[in-house]
């Protein structure tokens, strides 16, 4: 039976039990790029930009831009960017050509999205405020023309809030992009992924947030302040409704911080009355010190991001309420600090979960998973969805396997298994399938528990999946996705720059176009 709950309907948000905390500071926004549609050009605008496919320079091209292109080599392969100074209308123009690929190629739209991203990453600090896209001639649909600008705006954020002394030359500066010669249809294209680049650049924000700034309540705060008024019915869990519910494990990880822990839940019914939804779980640290079972000091900063799975599902869940996806969809966070205090879990601990199976905590930095496992349990009683995805920077182990170039993604249906790797290869949130066994499971069987948190050193994703899957009921169709390696790079990607990826948001996205929506 679901657990009942109060149901707000005034585009607001009800929480069970204590209100967020007054005061609790709202993380500050990055930088986003407008973008306006014109039937001419503006011929005010100083910086213009076209888009030139592989080996096919315009014929309109002024002969000095011409041979300038062909003196540097440029061929229009993805990506490549040339500029040139001309004089048009006596004014000098600063003009951009920028390669979009072969137009034949299976993967045009990515290639595209990296044009798009291209330009950005070359001209965001350039000092020019706007810049004129041309796009006659480069696309032929508005698919296309929509994935020149996705490059372009979420390649173009980026987050300055704290960087008081940047020298002139290194602020960004280009605000607002003015496109002409797109095709029809565009302009009503670009306004529904709009919303999902602000679904990621939300997600970006959170991720990038110090964890001063982004806490339980706060993380809270900040959804409440960006959903007010869409539509989407909000649900907040405080400390003492969490120890009603029985929730040990969540709440064993958080008794180290004097930050209090929050389950946040966003659900968004546009698909039919009274239709179950699919549900998104995502695990909220929003700082991770392992807790007792202490991580190392070098590089411990980069636990900031050890929210990345809540964040992810608050962006997704923002990109379909802004959209107004036709689908019945929630999302669960489960909201967190892991510190090491007098009060903190120790290892050897048990712990009873939601569900009554109890844990043995072998290791207290393995806590996302104990995270987890609450929210599945609560998810799965309070909604009753038809498909579960969670997603979680879970283990370290996902990187040795990964890199940074896939999410791990374990589950327990062949069909959710296919559809996850269509939406990832179709946005570039790939994902890579691992298995799931008894073999497995016998690795973290425990002598005085039902379980332990971890097993031995090998296989450490696999043993981790393992434990959340027995806290799926009745069979219901799941996939675990490990993003540790995915939400956070040291190095500037297709769409993004060095830091915070957004990884997840387009990737959930699309999977509900294509599951919920088709």
């Amino acid at each position: 039976m679901p657990i009942a709950l109060p149901v707000l309907n005034c585009n607001g948000s009800i929480v069970i039990g204590a209100g967020v905390l007054p005061g609790s500071p709202h993380p500050a926004a990055g930088a986003t790029m407008k973008v306006q549609f014109a039937s001419q050009p503006d011929t005010a605008i100083r910086l213009q930009a076209r888009l030139v496919d592989k080996g096919s320079l315009p014929a309109d091209l002024e002969p000095v831009v011409r041979a300038g292109a062909e003196a540097a080599r440029f061929t229009g392969k993805t990506g490549q960017v040339f500029e040139s100074f001309v004089e048009r209308g006596g004014a000098v123009v600063r003009l951009a050509l920028v390669g979009a690929g072969d137009p034949a190629d299976a993967g045009r739209l990515a290639a595209l999205e990296r044009a798009g991203a291209a330009l950005a990453a070359k001209y965001r600090a350039s000092g020019e405020k706007r810049l004129a896209l041309d796009l006659s001639g480069g696309v032929t649909a508005p698919d296309q023309a929509v994935a020149v600008l996705l490059g372009l705006r979420l390649r173009g954020w980026r987050h300055d809030a704290y960087r008081t002394s940047l020298p002139d030359e290194q602020k960004a500066t280009l605000e607002e992009t003015v496109v002409t010669g797109a095709p029809e249809g565009t302009e009503a294209a670009w306004a529904v992924e709009a919303c999902i680049a602000e679904g990621v650049e939300f997600t970006k924000r959170l991720v990038t947030e110090p964890a001063n700034v982004i806490y339980p309540e706060s993380f809270v705060a900040a959804c409440q302040e960006k959903f007010a008024g869409t539509g989407a019915e909000l649900t907040v869990l405080d400390e003492a409704a969490m120890r009603a519910l029985g929730m040990g494990a969540l709440l064993g990880v958080a008794q180290g911080s004097a930050r209090p822990p929050r389950i946040l839940a966003i659900r968004w019914n546009g698909g039919p009355a009274g239709e179950k939804p699919v549900a998104f779980v995502g695990k909220g640290v929003t700082f991770d010190t392992g807790g007792i079972s202490i991580k190392p000091a070098a590089g411990m900063e980069d636990m900031k991001w050890d929210m990345g799975g809540a964040g992810a599902v608050a962006g997704a869940m923002l990109a379909l309420v802004l959209r107004k996806a036709r689908a019945n969809v929630v999302g669960v966070c489960g909201l967190v600090e892991n510190m090491p205090d007098g009060n903190a879990q120790r290892p050897g601990d048990v712990v009873t979960t939601m569900s009554g199976k109890t844990v043995e905590v072998i290791n207290t930095d393995a806590e996302g998973r104990l995270v987890l496992c609450d929210a599945l349990t609560w998810t799965q009683k309070t909604f009753e969805p038809t498909t579960i995805v969670d997603l979680a920077t879970l283990t370290g182990a996902i990187l040795i396997s990964l890199g940074h170039e896939h999410a791990g993604m374990f589950t327990n249906n062949d069909d959710l298994a296919a559809k996850l790797d269509a939406a990832g290869k179709a946005t570039g949130d790939t994902l890579w399938r691992f298995p799931l066994g008894p073999a497995y499971d016998k690795m973290i069987e425990s002598p005085i528990a039902d379980m332990k948190n971890v097993g031995p050193r090998y296989g450490g994703s696999i043993t981790a999946a393992q434990f959340l899957q027995r806290y799926i009921e009745n069979g219901t169709p799941w996939a675990h996705l490990d993003i540790a390696g995915t939400v956070w790079t040291d190095k500037p990607g297709a769409t993004w720059e060095r830091g915070a990826s957004g990884f997840g948001v387009r990737l959930l996205d699309r999977f509900v176009r294509d599951t919920c929506e088709g």
